[in-house]
């Protein structure tokens, strides 16, 4: 029984997993597909004709290239469909509480410090405000509707200049308007900065903002999703 049970709760290999963001990716989105199937004929295609080129009449090297060719047009399709299933992923995910904080936590890399909990929420509304620190400065994320979480931005950023006064502050929208940063763009937003700061200056920033901690006003460890206690 026990040896079943394990066998049972065994997690899927990596082929497996893989295979399952194909079809959910395929499913999200339907052009994954054909590009796959381009991108897999054309690398091929493109081997063997390397290979016809090169080494005319040379069937040793013809059977090298096309297995290199089918190999590099997997990994090709790997990558395609990789870039497709993170798009899905953020497409799901985009408008919802708490997405910036996702973003952040996972993609958000050379030089950035950032976190995945907002460093301000309004807990009736559920607008927030992210902040990263790198390169281009202090940056400030608003995640909601504009014309709320432009208030919570500005009282962010007179603490960030009274804590850090000469520190650089940029002021970022991921809303419900046309004119902010979508969610898929947010990290490329990021690293387009110009460089503002260098990494001893990332530092002591960093360390300075520590002190300003969480501004929600609720106590410290409890979901802001879950403000009202559930009935039993």
């Amino acid at each position: 029984m026990a040896k079943t049970s394990n066998q049972s709760t065994k997690t899927p290999g990596q082929l497996s997993q893989m295979w399952s963001v194909y079809k959910l990716t395929a499913r999200e989105d339907k052009s994954s597909v054909v590009w796959s199937i381009v991108i897999f004929i054309a690398v091929v295609a493109a081997a063997v004709v390397f290979a016809s080129a090169a080494f005319p009449g040379n069937v040793l090297n013809l059977v090298i290239f096309s297995i290199l060719g089918i190999m590099f047009g997997v990994l090709g399709v790997m990558i395609l469909m990789g870039r497709k299933a993170e798009k899905a992923a953020y497409s799901r995910i985009a408008g919802q509480f708490g997405a910036v904080g996702a973003v952040m936590g996972s993609q958000l890399r050379r030089g950035w410090r950032s976190a995945e909990m907002p460093v301000a929420i309004n807990p009736r509304s559920q607008d927030a405000v992210y902040r990263a620190i790198g390169p281009g400065g202090v940056v400030l994320i608003g995640e909601g509707t504009r014309s709320r979480v432009k208030l919570l931005l500005e009282d962010e950023r007179r603490k960030v200049n009274r804590v850090a006064p000469g520190a650089p502050v940029e002021l970022l929208y991921v809303t419900n308007d046309a004119e902010a940063v979508k969610l898929p763009d947010l990290s490329r937003s990021l690293y387009k900065m110009k460089r503002v700061m260098n990494r001893a200056e990332i530092s002591v920033v960093a360390k300075r903002l520590e002190s300003l901690g969480m501004n929600i006003p609720i106590p410290k460890g409890m979901d802001p999703t879950k403000l009202r206690a559930q009935r039993r």
